[in-house]
């Protein structure tokens, strides 16, 4: 049996926004999160008031910008969205805060890289809808309070660790996005491949369940790209044969390990003995930001028991060794 298109096919451009679910009964998975931010609406609406001001945490991909326009469309209500690092100066912050109108929700991703120049300026906007700029300098500067109007804020990490306690305890509710189930993930492919209007048989959703990292956008990116392979290489289906071609060109194996991922698991067997090894040495070792193991690869590979956080550093598991065919600590493989 197979999953077939049944509306029509949507361009590139507008792809992404196509797939994002419209609705609350299109969100599949984070169960409990949707219950709970149910409740917060409804509550909010019968007192007709805004909502509190929410965050949400977790790894990308999982649905934390997708449950800010949810929000949004069940209240009726208009919603800005931005990034904490475009954010740069008090004037930024200021210009989103006082351009928004009654009801508003603005929505900031990677809301930890807001300045904290910024950071505190937002304290009384959250508070008391209030904006306490200051004009002028030295004796003749003086601070210029401006009423906004009521709005929710919806703040989004990936690194809640790094949001300080001022801003953390402001907002009213906080919801963390776990990885999906693969259970969850099938739903997914299934709903994304009717949008898509292609086909697609059981077993080759079966196999890009399990190499998705248990994440929704992932699981639409590797269905958008083994389309690509059912064109060219098939008859337009994507099945297991299809599946098969389109991973091993990828270079995505039956964990849904990256390249990428091999790289640092390799790294720290090989160069640092498994470990333990600081986040900087392995940084510079396998030529990635920082940043980018700490929010892209850490997590999967956490997640699967490849990998382990000490306080002395990363260390590689029994599970990494046997994953990649290395046979002890002291085996010996290029790099």
């Amino acid at each position: 049996m197979s999953v077939k298109g049944e509306t029509p096919r949507a361009t590139e451009e507008t792809i992404d926004a196509v797939l994002r679910p419209q609705k609350w009964e299109e969100y599949i998975g984070q169960e409990r999160v949707k219950k709970n931010l149910k409740v917060i609406i409804e509550a909010a609406k019968k007192r007709k008031e805004n909502p509190d001001h929410l965050l949400f945490y977790g790894s990308p991909g999982l649905g934390k910008t997708t449950l800010a326009y949810l929000i949004a469309k069940e209240l009726k209500t208009n919603i800005r969205i931005t990034a904490g690092p475009m954010i740069e100066k008090p004037g930024d912050l200021a210009a989103l805060l006082t351009n928004l109108s009654e009801g508003d929700i603005l929505f900031i991703d990677e809301i930890h890289r807001l300045s904290k120049t910024c950071e505190e300026l937002i304290y009384p906007a959250m508070e008391d809808f209030k904006l306490h700029l200051m004009a002028g300098r030295g004796v003749m500067a003086r601070t210029i309070e401006l009423k906004l109007p009521k709005f929710t804020l919806i703040g989004a990490t990936t690194r809640i660790a790094l949001l300080s306690s001022p801003l953390r305890s402001r907002f009213g509710a906080t919801f963390q996005l776990n990885f999906y189930t693969k259970e969850d993930i099938k739903k997914i492919i299934g709903r994304s491949a009717k949008i898509l209007g292609v086909e697609i048989t059981e077993k080759a959703v079966e196999f890009i369940s399990e190499r998705c990292r248990f994440t929704p956008r992932v699981a639409n990116r590797l269905l958008k790209r083994l389309r690509d392979f059912a064109q060219i290489e098939g008859n337009g289906i994507i099945d297991k044969q299809i599946a098969i071609l389109g991973f091993e060109a990828m270079g995505i194996d039956k964990l849904g390990l990256e390249e990428a991922d091999r790289k640092i698991l390799r790294a720290i067997i090989q160069k640092f003995n498994g470990g333990p090894v600081g986040i900087q040495a392995l940084a510079a070792t396998v030529g990635e930001e920082i940043d980018t193991i700490l929010e892209i690869y850490e997590p999967y590979l956490l997640q699967l028991g490849l990998l382990k956080r000490t306080q002395r550093g990363r260390i590689a598991t029994d599970l990494a060794y046997t994953h990649l065919g290395i046979s002890s600590k002291n085996s010996q493989m290029s790099f």
